[in-house]
C-alpha cells in the first residue's frame, strides 16, 4: 500500500511547527534516537535516524523497525458492512474471509483513484476486534494524506446500507518490522502462530505483553509484519522489539528508506503513480477491479467508467508504467520527461531515486505503449536539459527470494 512521499527537507523544529503537526505516540522516542523529523500529511514523522542507505540495506539484509502510526484506520460495521464496501470500493470485499486482508482501491464516479487501501476482515483480532454488539467488522487502512477523503467518501456512500463508518485513527499506533530476520525477532515476543500466518492475513496475539493485531503485510518488498496496537502500548512495544532485535541487526528506519524500498519493489505511491487523473487500468492495476460481485447486483461507484477504461486499455493501451535503470549516475525525479532518440517526449517519470540494492539510479515512469517493452532502445530521461540514457525494464526492480 502506498503513501505520498515525504519532503526530503527537514521540517522546522520550532515550537509552532510541532504544535501544528500531529505527533505519534513514539514522538519522544524518535527524538531521543536523534531522528531527522519532517512534516508529512500533517504529522511530524521520522525521515531518517542516520544514513537512509544503511537503513535501506538493513531491511534488505536483516530487519528494520518503522513507526507508521500516521496511517488512517477506519472501521466499518453492521449487517451490511460488506455490501457497503462492495459498493464503495472496486474490489470484492464480501469474499474476504475472516482474518484475511485485501489490497483494493476507492475510486470516483469517473474512475479516478481516490486512494489505494488495505481492507482487513476482523474476527476477534486483538484491539481491532468488533466491540460488543458490532457485526461484520472491517478495518480499512488508508494512506495518511487521504484518510479524511476516504472517510468522507465512505460516509457519503453509506446511505441505504445498514452499516456504520467509524473514524478510528486515534485508536491505533502502527509499528512495522520488515526484513528477512523479522519473523525470528517477533517469535521471541509472541506465541502467536507466525509460521501459519499467510501473506495478507492477520491474527490476534500478544506481543511483549501488548495486545495486537499481527498482520503479515508491508510496503518494502520484504517479508515482515505490521502490528496494530493501542497508542499507550506503542513505546513499550518499540522498546521490546528493539531489544529482541539487537543481535539480529534490527535498526530504526524512517520514511525515506521506506520510499526507496517500495520503489525497488515496484510498489505504487499515491500522488506519484496513482491519482484521481488515473483509473486502475491506466495504472496497470486493473486486476484489483472486480466487476462481478454477489452483492448490490454488481453495482459499485465508478463501475461504468471503469468498464469503459478496461475496454480502452485492451483495445488501445494508454501509456504503461515501466521501470527505468540508469546507464549513468544522475538521478531522475518525479515529473522529469522521458524522451526518445529524437528528443520527443514519450512519457513522464513518476518516482526516482538511487537504488542501494542495484547500485544505480532507478525510476518508474509512464511511457507510450510503443516504448514500454523491456529492452527498448533509445530511451532517455531529460535531467535538467541533458538526455541521460536509461534501460527500460519490467517491474519490479527487486524481488526477494521465497
Amino acid at each position: 500500500m502506498s503513501e505520498a512521499r515525504p519532503s526530503p527537507a527537514t521540517a522546522p523544529e520550532g515550537v509552532a511547527s510541532r504544535r501544528s503537526a500531529r505527533l505519534t505516540a513514539l514522538d519522544a522516542t524518535h527524538r531521543a534516537l536523534g531522528a531527522t523529523m519532517t512534516d508529512f500529511a500533517g504529522w511530524d514523522m521520522p525521515l531518517r535516524y542516520g544514513s537512509e542507505r544503511d537503513e535501506h540495506v538493513a531491511v534488505r539484509t536483516r530487519a528494520g523497525l518503522f513507526d507508521l502510526s500516521h496511517m488512517g484506520e477506519l472501521t466499518v460495521t453492521g449487517p451490511q458492512a460488506a455490501d457497503l464496501l462492495d459498493y464503495a470500493l472496486v474490489g470484492n470485499i464480501g469474499s474476504v474471509k475472516p482474518g484475511r486482508a485485501r489490497y483494493t482501491m476507492i475510486c470516483q464516479e469517473d474512475g479516478g483513484i481516490l486512494d489505494d487501501l488495505i481492507v482487513y476482515r476482523l474476527a476477534d483480532l486483538g484491539p481491532s476486534s468488533p466491540k460488543a454488539g458490532e457485526e461484520g467488522a472491517y478495518m480499512v487502512v488508508a494512506n495518511a494524506s487521504n484518510a479524511q477523503v476516504v472517510l468522507d467518501a465512505l460516509r457519503a456512500r453509506q446511505a441505504g446500507f445498514d452499516a456504520a463508518v467509524r473514524d478510528d485513527r486515534d485508536a491505533y499506533a502502527l509499528l512495522a518490522v520488515q526484513g528477512p530476520e523479522s519473523a525470528g525477532i517477533l517469535e521471541q515476543l509472541t506465541d502467536a502462530d507466525l509460521d501459519g500466518l499467510k501473506y495478507y492475513a492477520g491474527l490476534p496475539g500478544t506481543v511483549a505483553g501488548v495486545e495486537a493485531l499481527i498482520a503479515r503485510t508491508g510496503y518494502t518488498g520484504e517479508d515482515g509484519f505490521e502490528l496494530f496496537v493501542r497508542p499507550e502500548d506503542a513505546v513499550a512495544l518499540w522498546e521490546a522489539l528493539t531489544e529482541a532485535g539487537k543481535d539480529a541487526g534490527l535498526v530504526p528506519c524512517g520514511l525515506s528508506c521506506r520510499d526507496t524500498l517500495r520503489l525497488e519493489a515496484g510498489m505504487p505511491l499515491y500522488g506519484n503513480e496513482l491519482s484521481t487523473s488515473l483509473t486502475p487500468f491506466d495504472a496497470g492495476l486493473g486486476r484489483v477491479v472486480k466487476f462481478e460481485k454477489p452483492g448490490n447486483e454488481g453495482r459499485f461507484v465508478g463501475r461504468d467508467a471503469l468498464a469503459a477504461a478496461a475496454e480502452r486499455a485492451e483495445q488501445n493501451p494508454p501509456r504503461k508504467l515501466v521501470g527505468l535503470i540508469a546507464e549513468g549516475r544522475r538521478v531522475p525525479r518525479a515529473g522529469y520527461p522521458v524522451v526518445d532518440a529524437e528528443g520527443t517526449a514519450i512519457g513522464t517519470v513518476t518516482s526516482g531515486a538511487p537504488s542501494p540494492t542495484l547500485g544505480k539510479p532507478i525510476a518508474m515512469a509512464y511511457v507510450d505503449a510503443a516504448y514500454a517493452e523491456p529492452g527498448t532502445k533509445g530511451v532517455a530521461v531529460d535531467i535538467r536539459g541533458k538526455h541521460e540514457p536509461y534501460e527500460v525494464v519490467a517491474l519490479p526492480f527487486y524481488k526477494r527470494e521465497k
